[in-house]
């Protein structure tokens, strides 16, 4: 697998981590600060994070021989 595909599979993980997350402090109960939009930003932005790290660190890794 390509270090591009495998960056952007982290984002969309990271990205889903963040909705999943987010239904279930609705579904507890919990008033949550942004609205739907907010939240769907915040994932985008965590998502993009998590690839450009995970670009990053998988190129450094391998050339260490550790990953």
């Amino acid at each position: 697998m390509s270090r591009e595909r495998s960056a952007l599979l982290w984002g969309l993980v990271g990205l889903f981590v963040v909705l999943v997350g987010a239904q279930g402090l609705v579904l507890l109960g919990v008033s949550l600060p942004l609205g739907a939009a907010g939240v769907l930003a915040l994932a985008a932005v965590v998502g993009a994070l998590v690839a450009a790290a995970s670009y990053v660190l998988e190129h450094r890794l391998t050339r260490k021989g550790q990953a």
